[in-house]
């Protein structure tokens, strides 16, 4: 509670540099944050039109300005998502740095100063839309599956909530809005199974409808180790009225989505739109089933950039358009196989999901943190214009801070940096360094374009792709790194 009393004062004062102006502007902000999108995943940033075709993300492109050197705070989507909405690393917090199964407890303290409360705070309704996967009450027999879920997103700083637990491919496998399981029937209560750890035996017919459940062929490891019921996965749970069907959950996220933004149309709004797409498994509706090049992986990215046209023809109906600030990015870099069976490897036609770059989803190097980072505010960011500043969704906390005419307290958003200049095209120097998470709470460090990653070094400027190790060419620098790598991680946590 003294945490929220500092930051309500905090809103009375006004940042020196842009805040009186921006701050009089108050623009409808929407952070549409994808999931497991690659680098070259989309048109803009490479993909090929035989591949895949993104035509409305790509219009965000031309309308606004598309980042070269974007990163997301991690390789995996729970730390991510943790710094994104703290602006602190998720390292610093046990609860926040790995993937979390869909019983961990909330990772968040309720109360603290967070992005949805700062917006909260400044009078804007505030929502959150999609995939969650931070944490719920104190997890395991503590979340009241068929009762009241809390704390959770309401008490982060969201005013309401519609979203997934966790992921597509963990349970429970049920939607919850606010605090409650969507749809519940009490007479068909919720069924929870989770890691190591399951409620009721898995039938021979819970078995048999893997295949229906998932619309996708488990390889022989995941179908072994669920039929021995103690899967990542586990099996579908939750009474039968509540249980999603994958292949409309992109349809319902939108839904939600544009839902919100009718509702709030007369007030300035926050929106957290996060949607499912592309993480397995991968289950595209079926009006996108085969239309792309790319399989199933390419379909839900379609299906994904019909969505963000949906939310982007929504605006212009709304006539909101012109004072909607929109972030898209992606919570990790890109990753083909994730343990289910969906077709050799020709079935991709060549196309590379990270382009260019080094590593996958779950590693340190720039396939698994550079992202598609794209920022679109007509009259406010230029429009079809590129920007190398290196810059990070942690930032959001303290950039948006100042777009408010926020001053955070020292213990708040520590890890966050002020690029408001940078996201709005006023300058193409963004944060120097930058500290990446990866799987197993590895770490790598970016110094400008030197990057220091598990005693390698690498020179980005000439060597995107990270293949020439030229530790023993600069031993000073490589050792210069690693120590300032190491004293990152154990830091004071005060703002920098």
């Amino acid at each position: 509670m003294k945490r929220m009393k500092r930051l309500s004062v905090c809103f009375a004062v006004l940042a020196v540099l842009g805040g009186p102006s921006l701050a009089a502007a108050k623009p409808n902000v929407i952070v549409i944050l994808t999931d497991d999108i690659g680098y070259g995943d989309v048109g803009c940033y490479g993909a090929r039109p035989e591949q895949v075709r993104t035509p409305q993300i790509d219009r965000l492109a031309k309308e606004g300005l598309r980042f070269t050197d974007g990163h997301a705070p991690s390789s995996s989507c729970t730390p991510s998502r943790y710094s994104l909405l703290t602006g602190d690393y998720a390292f610093r917090n046990p609860r926040g740095w790995g993937v979390l199964p869909g019983d961990a407890p909330l990772a968040i303290r309720p109360g603290s100063i967070t992005l949805p409360a700062m917006f909260r705070q400044a009078g804007y309704a505030t929502g959150l839309v999609g995939k969650w996967h931070l944490g719920l009450a104190e997890g395991g027999d503590s979340i009241q599956w068929n009762g009241e879920i809390k704390p959770g997103p309401l008490e982060i700083g969201f005013d309401e909530a519609f979203f997934l637990p966790a992921t597509n491919d963990r349970v429970p496998t049920v939607y919850v809005k606010d605090h409650r399981v969507v749809n519940l029937d009490p007479a068909d209560p919720i069924r929870v199974c989770y890691d190591h750890r399951i409620t009721d035996e898995p039938t021979g017919q819970d078995q048999l409808a893997l295949a229906t459940v998932l619309k996708g062929l488990p390889n022989k490891e995941h179908l072994d180790a669920i039929t021995a019921g103690v899967s990542r996965i586990g099996f579908m749970s939750g009474g039968r009225k509540a249980l999603w069907k994958d292949e409309e959950m992109c349809g319902v996220f939108l839904r939600e989505a544009l839902a919100f933004l009718e509702k709030h149309k007369n007030r300035p709004f926050f929106l957290y739109y996060a949607p499912h797409n592309i993480h397995e498994p991968r289950v595209p509706h079926p009006r996108f089933r085969g239309t792309s090049g790319v399989g199933v992986y390419g379909d839900q990215i379609q299906e994904l950039d019909d969505a963000v046209g949906q939310v982007l023809q929504a605006l212009d109906r709304l006539r909101l358009a012109d004072n909607t600030l929109i972030v898209f990015s992606s919570d990790n870099g890109g990753t083909q196989w994730q343990g289910y069976d969906y077709g050799a490897a020709a079935a991709f036609n060549g196309h590379q999901v990270n382009g260019a770059l080094r590593g996958t989803k779950a590693t340190v190097y720039e396939g698994g943190t550079r992202v598609p980072l794209i920022v679109r505010w007509p009259g406010h960011v230029p429009a079809g214009q590129t920007s190398p500043a290196l810059v990070s969704l942690t930032d959001l906390p303290a950039s948006f801070a100042r777009l408010l005419g926020v001053v955070l307290p020292e213990d708040a958003a520590v890890d966050s940096m002020d690029v408001l200049e940078a996201l709005l095209g006023k300058s193409e120097t963004g944060r120097r360094e930058l500290f990446e998470h990866g799987g197993e709470n590895r770490g790598a460090l970016r110094d400008g374009n030197w990057k220091f990653i598990n005693g390698q070094l690498f020179d980005l400027t000439t060597d995107l792709s990270e293949s020439h190790n030229l530790t023993a060419q600069q031993p000073a620098r490589a050792r210069a790194m690693a120590a300032r790598l190491e004293a990152i991680r154990t830091l004071k946590k005060t703002r920098p």
